[in-house]
């Protein structure tokens, strides 16, 4: 049986940026430093992303590690719902498969989903699901589910079963999927449809009984993440952004979805970053995270725990403040590229010219920071970037900045310490050049 999450998209092509710089790529050929520990996606290929790294020399590790948990306070249930169950609450509305979720983790060739469907018609058992029960609210129904782990294996019966179904909750027209590259069962039903099947095998599909593993909403939220982190997809353990995306429905899904896509984060970060594991869609979180709430305001709390606020956050949010929040994203990508070339939201330390991955604690400063400023400041920043540069290299050799941007990024100090830093860069060149308002 195909593993889920075990096939990923291709490379990126090379291109230039509009200064004409070369930018490379998110895959294996864009070298780095040979030194800098990069996060690792699907089959083993970088993302492109600076791996950020514990603080061993915290002694409360804040921010770092999550606290003990209450295993008192866990609720969890294990159900045998039927597939028709699980198709029927899929038309109602009330199984949740974020369309999105995963998408970037490989989508399952037909001859994987055809394998899947092969199993349960020789009734071999399939592994579990494991699914949160959403409170109900908005953008959710009583007793919602939302699928964490199995949304390949879900799609796949889904697209065999109820195309229709998965149609209605993609907004994509679903072919439905004809048997292929089946190993016992290619005599009799290799090509066939599910509608080709006798009465008697559709009744035998529709009435096989899975596993659902159910995460209570009595389960405190920082549990559930804990929970979800041991949770394996095809050997693979999920994401942080991953659980986010699958655990807290809306309007910041699309939104997030939008700006990792959007032409202005894809040419200022070089198509650097990979989006099979949602590291994007990351990036883009912690941006809008830290502009509904400064920087000096950071709780000193689990950084992965303010990221789902912000998400929760975004979603209660007007669509007009959702869209302010995409112009000021946009610009400061544009702004960035500008300034910074192909070493945007990179490490530049002096001397060097090799390029870096992109680093998250650098990404957030450099981003949020020039939002605050307008376009006419953005335009001095650019007319002096040979300074900023200059400044930005030097700012690498403080050993305090950078550690805020490798070691223990989550904890207070370290927050305040690179955001401080790289405003304090902008705005000595902004007085300089008589422009600044910081």
């Amino acid at each position: 049986m195909p593993q889920e999450g075990s096939s990923g998209r291709g490379a990126a092509e090379e291109r230039l940026s509009p200064r004409g710089d070369l930018l490379g790529s998110a895959s294996d050929e864009d070298q780095h430093d040979n030194d800098v520990p990069v996060e690792v996606g699907a089959g083993g290929r970088s993302t492109g992303v600076e791996l950020e790294l514990p603080d061993t020399d915290q002694e409360d590790g804040a921010g770092l590690s999550p606290a003990l948990h209450d295993a008192s306070k866990i609720e969890m249930q294990t159900l045998s719902p039927t597939i028709q169950a699980l198709m029927s609450r899929l038309r109602d509305g009330m199984l949740d498969l974020a369309p999105d979720f995963q998408r970037k983790s490989g989508v399952w060739r037909d001859e994987q989903q055809s394998l899947l469907i092969e199993s349960l018609l020789l009734r071999i058992p399939i592994p579990s699901f494991y699914v949160t029960e959403l409170k109900e609210g908005p953008w959710t129904r009583d007793s919602s589910w939302a699928v964490v782990d199995g949304v390949q294996r879900l799609t796949a019966i889904a697209r065999f079963v109820a195309p229709d179904a998965l149609t209605q909750v993609t907004g994509v027209t679903m072919e439905p999927l004809r048997l292929r590259g089946l190993d016992y069962l290619r005599d009799e039903f290799e090509g066939q449809r599910y509608s080709d099947l006798s009465g008697r095998l559709q009744v035998r599909l529709n009435e096989t009984q899975v596993v659902v593993h159910v995460i209570r909403p009595g389960t405190p939220e920082d549990t559930q993440f804990n929970i979800f982190t041991r949770i394996n997809s095809g050997g693979m353990p999920l994401t942080r952004q991953e659980i986010r995306n699958a655990a807290v429905p809306g309007p910041t899904r699309k939104l997030l979805s939008s700006l990792a896509d959007s032409p202005e984060f894809t040419s200022a970060t070089g198509n650097g970053v990979s989006s099979e594991r949602m590291a994007d869609r990351e990036m883009a979180l912690r941006f809008l995270a830290f502009r509904i709430s400064p920087p000096d305001s950071f709780p000193q709390r689990d950084f992965d725990q303010f990221l789902t606020s912000a998400m929760r956050e975004f979603n209660n949010l007007s669509s007009e403040q959702r869209t302010a929040h995409t112009r000021d994203f946009k610009r400061s990508m544009v702004a960035a590229e500008r300034i910074f070339g192909a070493h945007a939201f990179r490490k530049l330390h002096p001397g060097q010219e090799r390029r870096s991955p992109i680093n998250k604690a650098l990404f957030e400063s450099v981003a949020v920071n020039l939002a605050d400023l307008s376009d006419h400041e953005h335009a001095l920043l650019v007319a002096s970037r040979d300074r900023v540069i200059a400044g930005y290299r030097q700012l690498m050799t403080d050993r305090d900045f950078e550690r805020a941007i490798s070691v223990g990024t989550g904890s207070r100090p370290q927050v305040l310490t690179r955001f401080t830093r790289v405003r304090e860069l902008f705005r000595t060149i902004l007085d300089d050049a008589g422009g600044s308002t910081l």
